[in-house]
């Protein structure tokens, strides 16, 4: 008795933990008119001693994010989870970061191990405006290596991975300063 009373405790407490159902089966539709498109890239091929999987994410706001090419630009790559509790926190350092630092430095987020309607309702949320990419299996992940959130990548303008930061950045002093050491853009 106390086995099957587990068992539907369990059953109802995950019921409860559900995306409501509109009775056809299908996952719920996910609004990414608020997502901002990725930026287009150069036809390179990234280069450098280490460097990101070679994966390719689409980006719902449009476009996509090709980790196999370079960017032109250097980028900072943040993988995150609306299930992630420092990943909501340090989320507006993130956006704070997006906006000083322009055109400067691309912010680019990486929606990972998460439902689409889940990760854009935060986004929205949060107000973030900088492009996100979606790896709703968390394949970027696997690739990496890593099993928790978030993690910040620092790729320069060649595609080369120059550093990996574990763990939320705790503020936009520490991102800049990050920024400067690893990429040498002063912002």
């Amino acid at each position: 008795m106390r086995r099957l009373s587990a068992l539907l405790l369990t059953g109802l407490l995950a019921a409860g933990c559900t995306a409501q159902d509109d009775g056809t089966g299908a996952p719920p539709e996910a609004d990414v008119s608020s997502l901002t498109a990725c930026p287009e890239q150069p036809d390179a091929e990234a280069t450098g001693a280490e460097r990101l999987p070679g994966l390719s994410l689409d980006c719902p706001g449009g476009g996509s994010l090709d980790l196999a090419r370079a960017p032109g630009t250097p980028m900072v790559v943040n993988l995150w989870g609306s299930w992630c509790p420092p990943c909501r926190e340090e989320m507006p350092v993130l956006q704070e970061f997006a906006e000083a630092a322009g055109d400067q430095v691309r912010m680019i987020g990486v929606i990972s191990k998460d439902g689409l309607p889940q990760g854009t309702a935060f986004a929205e949320e949060a107000g973030v405006t900088f492009p996100s990419a979606y790896d709703g299996d968390g394949d970027l992940m696997a690739e990496l290596g890593i099993n928790v959130l978030p993690y910040t990548y620092f790729v320069d303008a060649t595609g080369a991975l120059v550093h990996t930061e574990a763990g939320p950045v705790g503020s936009g002093d520490e991102l800049r300063a990050l920024v400067a050491e690893h990429l040498g853009v002063q912002l």
